[in-house]
């Protein structure tokens, strides 16, 4: 790229893509937001982000030359995983036995998705040691035979080995036998995606393998998008879940790790837009609420694995109580008279159908309004409809009161950023919050997120430690080094990289003392 170009990339772009709003906002060199826009969305990704990229684009404060970096973080991901559509067929590959037959991959997945994704499943012998030793040898030839069983119909490869967070040597010997058999078939490797405990990262694995036709297809919708704005020269990222951002071509290669960029997204914009360093944010959109913690700026991670479209799973994931409470959230009464909130929302059609736009259904937005928590619409709440909305909003207030409970770890109250374009509904004062906090720009706060969005490194292994305080210090060094390592490689500043998070886990019953370790380190992108 050119010195002038250089010099003239001085504007940021972040775009969330979520079920019902696709966001976009324009950040300057100073971190100002520029412009901004709120679009639907739409079921094929590539025209709400070209309609939202149109929309920012046409604010005479910005120039497409001007735009170094646009930030993309999107639940398409997990949509294709809760609709069970454009998955791949995955072979599923485990490297363990005899020691690992007893539960074979795939088991306890729902039945629908277990058909939607398996292309059939073997467990051969091979896997580590704690150590990293050999626990048994590896059977090349097994990974043979399970190739030519599997090659007619499959259209990718999940290989997981025990103990690979130890060493992947065994996942990598599986891989060059695939290459061998089946050439350039796409291959997921369970130590690139998750971490200790065989079952929750081979799943997480195959998902990650089954999702790769979505990331594709995500992928060139934004290249597609960024030429047709003449945007071609900007560097893109997309959002993961611990709110930092990685290139196209990791997205490619492990999509799983974008789905739960949005809420990600929303809680880093909270930070940023509020200055506050470890707080409650409740990010609430047009069908749900998501509540999660804030610690030092970054989304509080979950200490357990998650389950995602009835899968357990163990990669990295912000710690979130979400429940069924949004704008569009449909209100009625059932058979016994009694007030109805939800799980039902108009969504995209709040506009339309909300009482106070002059529709026929009644949402918790037409009771925020008859509640005097906002304005919006252009009609009257009928005098009718009040009682049942009074109703509705104290069930409302009263589930939020809930969530907030139980995503608080520890004692004493906590600010609250509300966010979102539904955060109206929330009150301003709660249990267990010292303050309701509103801030500028609340309504794109996850485009926001994305557009700060920094660029991580991440380390996590089992070490041994000796018996020495020199050698724990030595391999901790050496994990922080690699961090930072990974981080400048994915593309972050050198000179600003830092890290953010250490992480020791004592392991018990082992000859040497030994931990496992993960180490965070994140920075600014480098300049384009």
């Amino acid at each position: 790229m050119s010195a002038a170009r250089n010099r003239r990339a001085d504007l940021r772009i972040g775009i969330d893509v979520g079920g019902t709003n696709t966001d976009a906002v324009v950040l300057d060199a100073s971190d100002r937001p520029v412009a901004k826009t709120k679009v639907a969305t739409t079921p094929d990704i590539n025209t709400g982000i070209r309609r939202a990229l149109a929309a920012v684009l046409a604010d005479p404060r910005v120039g497409a030359a001007r735009v170094g970096h646009v930030m993309i973080g999107t639940t398409h991901a997990t949509n294709a995983l809760l609709e069970r559509r454009e998955l791949r067929r995955v072979a599923a590959l485990r490297i363990g036995a005899p020691a690992s037959t007893s539960v074979r991959p795939i088991f306890g997945w729902p039945e629908d998705l277990r058909r939607a994704v398996s292309a059939d499943a073997a467990v051969v012998a091979g896997g580590l040691e704690l150590d990293g030793g050999d626990s048994v040898a590896f059977d090349a030839d097994a990974v043979a035979r399970f190739c030519a069983e599997v090659g007619d119909r499959a259209e990718a490869i999940a290989i997981s080995s025990v103990f690979a967070p130890v060493s992947p040597r065994h996942e990598f010997l599986a891989l060059d036998v695939v290459r061998r058999e089946l050439g350039d078939i796409p291959v997921s490797l369970s130590h690139q995606v998750g971490s200790l405990g065989l079952l929750e990262r081979e799943n997480t694995t195959i998902l990650n393998a089954a999702l790769g036709r979505v990331a594709v297809q995500v992928v060139q919708a934004i290249e597609d998008a960024l030429k047709v704005h003449d945007l071609g020269h900007a560097v893109p990222y997309f959002a993961q879940n611990d709110g930092t951002l990685m290139s196209l071509e990791s997205t490619e290669r492990t999509p799983v790790l974008t789905i739960g960029s949005g809420p990600a997204n929303s809680l880093r914009g909270a930070a940023f837009l509020t200055g506050e360093a470890n707080a409650l944010v409740a990010d609430v959109g047009g069908t749900s609420t998501d509540i999660g913690a804030l610690s030092l700026t970054f989304p509080r991670e979950s200490a357990f694995g998650v389950e995602i479209g009835g899968v357990a799973t163990n990669f990295r994931m912000p710690d979130l109580v979400s429940i069924a409470i949004g704008g569009g959230t449909v209100v009625a009464r059932d058979g016994d008279g009694a007030v109805s909130v939800g799980p039902r929302s108009v969504g995209y059609r709040l506009g339309e159908r909300a009482l106070v736009f002059g529709g026929e259904v009644a949402t918790l937005s037409d009771a925020a309004v008859a509640a005097g928590r906002a304005r919006m619409g252009h009609q009257d709440v009928p005098a009718s409809a009040h009682p049942l909305l009074a109703e509705a909003i104290g069930e409302s207030d009263r589930r939020i009161t809930d969530a907030i409970d139980r995503i608080k770890v520890t004692r004493g109250d906590l600010p609250l950023i509300a966010v979102g374009g539904g955060s109206v509904l929330i009150p301003d004062g709660l249990p267990g919050v010292t303050e309701v906090i509103r801030p500028e720009h609340f309504d794109v706060a996850n485009a926001i997120g994305a557009a700060i969005g920094t660029v991580s490194g991440h380390v996590d292994r089992i070490v041994s430690i000796g018996r020495t305080e020199g050698e724990r210090a030595r391999v901790i060094e050496e994990a922080r080094k690699d961090a930072v390592g990974n981080a400048v490689g994915a593309g972050a500043d050198p000179g600003a990289v830092e890290i953010v998070e250490i992480d020791e886990i004592p392991l018990s019953y082992l000859r040497e003392p030994a931990v496992r370790l993960r180490v965070k380190a994140a920075g600014p992108l480098s300049k384009v």
